[in-house]
C-alpha cells in the first residue's frame, strides 16, 4: 500500500493534492542512503542474496531481454524435502528492508520447517531491468507492472520447485500493503502456484473506495490521541498561509523550523504543507506500540507523542507553527541528528522510485479531503487533472479501471484461502476487506494495529489483538498445507 503506503506529491510533478497520491511515497527516498540503512538493521533476520535471470516481458512470443531478479534466502530451519516455501511477494523498494520488518515469517518458519523467499519487485532495489537506464525511457519503464511482477514470481516459484527436494512443497505466499495486495493477487490468478496467502494492511479494493475515509482514519488516530490535536493541524494550514504572504514570515519560517533550503515563493510553501501531510499519515501508518525504525525512527506510540505538543486549544500564529514544528519533530529527529530539515524526503529509510508510474498507470487510488471531517485541507479527487499530471510527467493515461479488472474487486466470491489482515488504526484499511469473502478467504479485525504490525516480530508491547491475529495465521496456514499434501497424497 511498502500496499505507503504516503505523500510526496511534487517529485511527480502532479496537480492533484499530496492525500490524492498518498500511497506515492510511502516509500520514497534516496536510494544509496537507503542501501546503507538496512545493515543497521536487525542481525537476526539473516539470509543470502541471490538472483535469478528474468524476461523483462512474460507475455511476448518475441525475443526476450532478460535482467536479474534479486531474492534472499533463508533455509535454516527447512526440515526435509517438499518443506513448506514461505514466500514473501516484494513491495515498492529494496526487499531487504521488508526482510528486515516481516519477523514473523522467520518466527513461525521453525515451527512448518519452512524455507524462506524474500523476492524483490522489479525495478525496485537492485533488480532494475535495465540498470540505471530504466527509469529514462518510457519504452524500458512500461514494464513496471503488477502484471509482470506476478509472473515474475511465478517463475521463481517454479525454478525453486524444478529442484527435486522442493517439487511438491506448499508455497504460502506473506505481503504487507503493496505487498498483501500482490499476495492476494497472486494467489486469486495463481491458485495453482500458490496454495494460500497472508494479506496484511492490502488495500485490494482503494480503487473503488469512498476517497474521503482514508484521511478520516488519519483524523481518528491523532483525535485519539488527544481531541485538540487534529483540531491544531487544522488550524495550521491558514496559519502557514498567512504567515508565509510575505518574504519575513517565510524567513522565520524557514530559519525556525530549520529548513534545509528556505522558502522562497508560493510553491515552496506548498511543497511544506505537502510534506506535513506525508509526516501525519505516515505516523498513522506505523503508530507502532514500541520503538521502531520502518520509515523512520520512532517512539512508542508516535501519533501520541507527536499530540503532546498540541493539546493547548488556545495556539495561534506564531506560538501554534512553533508547537507544530515541535510535534513534527518526532518524525522528523527523533533521533537528534537531523542538522535542518528537507523538505524533498519525507521517509529516508526506504525507497520507491517507481510508484509514481505505477500510481499514474494502473494504481489509481482516489483519495481526497474535506477539511471538515479530517483535519486537511480540503482537497477533492479530480481524476482529469490527476490524468493531466501524468501525461506530463511520463506521456502515459491512468487507467483508473484496469486493477478491478485484471483482479476484481466488486465480485470476489470466488476467492480461497487468503487471510486479509487489516488493523483498524492503519488508514489503509479503507480499502481493505473487512468482510468474510468466503470460509476459506476471511477477514481478520485488528482493532489496535497500524499498518500490517501483525507481519513484524513479536513484541511484548503487542496487544492481545495482534497476538490473536498471529495464531489466526498460523491456524489457516496449518490448514493450507494439511489440504494440500492430503490432495496430492492422490497424484505423488
Amino acid at each position: 500500500m511498502e500496499l505507503r503506503t504516503a505523500f510526496l506529491l511534487i517529485f511527480v510533478g502532479l496537480c492533484q493534492p499530496s492525500l490524492q497520491h498518498i500511497f506515492l511515497s510511502k516509500f520514497h527516498g534516496n536510494h544509496q542512503r537507503q542501501s546503507r540503512s538496512w545493515k543497521e538493521l536487525d542481525e537476526k533476520y539473516k539470509y543470502e542474496i541471490k538472483t535469478i535471470d528474468m524476461p523483462v516481458d512474460h507475455f511476448s512470443f518475441a525475443i526476450k531481454d532478460t535482467f536479474k531478479l534479486r531474492y534472499l534466502m533463508n533455509n535454516t530451519w527447512q526440515k526435509g524435502n517438499n518443506a513448506p516455501i514461505f514466500f514473501y511477494t516484494g513491495n515498492e523498494g529494496d526487499i531487504e528492508g521488508f526482510a528486515q520488518n516481516t519477523g514473523f515469517m522467520y518466527e513461525i518458519a521453525p515451527e512448518f520447517g519452512a524455507m524462506l523467499i524474500f523476492a524483490e519487485h522489479r525495478y525496485y532495489g537492485q533488480s532494475l531491468p535495465y540498470g540505471n537506464k530504466s527509469y529514462s525511457d518510457i519504452n524500458h519503464l512500461g514494464y513496471l507492472t503488477s502484471q509482470q511482477a506476478l509472473a515474475d514470481f511465478v517463475d521463481l516459484i517454479q525454478y525453486l520447485r524444478s529442484k527435486s527436494e522442493y517439487q511438491h512443497s506448499p508455497v504460502i505466499v506473506f505481503g504487507g500493503s503493496y505487498g498483501g495486495m500482490l499476495s492476494a493477487w497472486i494467489r486469486m490468478k495463481y491458485p495453482h502456484i500458490v496454495q494460500g496467502a497472508i494479506a496484511a494492511s492490502a488495500p485490494i479494493l482503494q480503487f473503488t473506495a469512498e476517497c474521503e475515509a482514508f484521511a478520516r482514519i488519519v483524523t481518528s488516530d491523532f483525535n485519539v490521541a488527544h481531541r485538540n490535536c487534529p483540531k491544531l493541524i487544522r488550524k495550521s494550514w491558514n496559519t502557514i498561509s498567512n504567515i508565509t504572504s510575505n518574504d519575513e514570515g517565510k524567513k522565520w519560517l524557514s530559519d525556525n523550523w530549520k529548513l534545509c533550503q528556505p522558502l522562497k515563493n508560493e510553491s515552496d510553501v506548498k511543497q511544506l504543507k505537502s510534506y506535513l501531510e506525508d509526516i501525519y499519515t505516515n505516523l498513522a501508518m506505523v503508530n507502532y506500540p514500541y520503538k521502531a525504525n520502518f520509515l523512520a525512527p520512532l517512539p512508542a506510540y508516535p501519533v501520541n507523542a507527536v499530540c503532546k505538543h498540541l493539546t493547548n486549544e488556545s495556539l495561534a500564529d506564531k506560538d501554534l507553527l512553533v508547537a507544530i514544528n515541535n510535534a513534527i519533530n518526532v518524525f522528523t529527529n527523533y533521533t537528534k541528528e537531523t542538522r535542518c530539515l528537507s523538505l524533498n524526503d519525507s521517509t529516508p529509510q526506504l525507497d520507491a522510485v517507481g510508484w509514481p508510474f505505477q500510481s499514474c498507470t494502473e494504481m489509481v487510488m482516489p483519495l481526497c479531503t474535506d477539511g471538515v471531517n479530517d483535519m486537511f485541507e480540503p482537497n477533492p479527487w479530480n481524476f482529469d487533472e490527476y490524468s493531466k499530471g501524468c501525461i506530463k510527467q511520463y506521456s502515459v493515461k491512468p487507467q483508473p479501471n484496469l486493477a478491478c479488472e485484471e483482479y476484481g474487486c466488486s465480485d470476489l466470491s470466488t476467492v480461497t484461502n487468503i487471510v486479509f489482515s487489516n488493523g483498524l488504526l492503519d488508514p489503509w484499511s479503507s480499502g481493505g476487506v473487512l468482510r468474510n469473502i468466503s470460509a476459506s478467504a476471511v477477514a481478520i479485525i485488528i482493532p489496535e494495529s497500524a499498518h500490517h504490525l501483525d507481519l513484524r516480530g513479536s513484541d511484548a508491547n503487542d496487544p492481545y489483538s495482534v497476538v490473536l491475529a498471529r495464531k489466526y495465521h498460523r491456524f489457516f496456514i496449518k490448514k493450507w498445507i494439511k489440504e494440500y499434501r492430503k490432495r496430492g497424497e492422490t497424484y505423488y
